[in-house]
């Protein structure tokens, strides 16, 4: 079982880094020891997952929970992870016993296929176990279930909508601006302004023109 897991992290890290397929839920296989079962792995938040793991063996089976914290190596597409959790299992002459778990291992994204690779190391603690203390070694095989969701840039409706009004087209270009109001034409044309009413003639005093005369 190291020798496997050696040769994963070989394999892994001799691989060319790339853009990852990033994932929400993954399930598949785990194999480790005298032991084997379904792992199931659920993205709760960024970096953080959730592991179910159900294994079973020649005198025993579990059922194994475990909340993992997940950082880049060399590229995105090979990271390594460190966790803890619990587990409750059944015991051949001994009955039901529970304990703690840690985690530490190493997980690679095949390029172009909905396939992930493990390997980790699973040191237990148990509780009415013959065993008290286990160091378990596993490597596991999971399909991409869900992949993670890409956000697609909006089109409103054959081109990006701008947030800006004065750059949104509507439907197909600039909005427009409304219109002012044009003046009327009456009725062919512009109306005419009526004429000017004639000022009053100026009346000629021809007394005041004699007594000038006179004076």
């Amino acid at each position: 079982m190291k020798k496997i897991f050696i040769t994963i992290l070989l394999v892994a890290g001799a691989a060319t880094a790339s853009q990852a397929q990033k994932y929400r839920t993954a399930a598949g296989i785990r194999l480790g020891g005298d032991q084997f079962g379904a792992t199931v792995q659920q993205r709760i938040a960024e970096k953080t997952t959730l592991e179910g793991i159900a294994l079973v063996g020649s005198r025993e089976y579990s059922g194994t929970l475990l909340y993992q914290r997940h950082w880049p190596m060399l590229g995105k597409r090979f990271n390594y992870y460190l966790g803890g959790g619990g587990h409750i299992g059944n015991l051949k002459d001994q009955g039901v016993f529970t304990g703690l778990d840690a985690i530490v291992g190493v997980e690679y994204k095949i390029n172009g296929l909905p396939i992930l690779l493990s390997a980790d190391v699973k040191p237990a603690l148990h509780f009415n176990h013959e065993d008290w203390v286990n160091l378990a070694t596993g490597i596991s095989i999971r399909y991409v279930i869900v992949p993670e969701k890409k956000e697609k840039k909006r089109i409103w409706p054959f081109g990006k909508q701008e947030v800006e009004e004065e750059k949104s087209g509507w439907p197909f270009g600039k909005k427009k601006e409304p219109e002012t109001p044009k003046k009327k034409v009456w009725p062919f044309g512009k109306k005419e302004e009526p004429a000017p009413e004639p000022e009053p003639e100026k009346r000629i005093d021809l007394n005041k023109i004699f007594k000038k005369k006179e004076n």
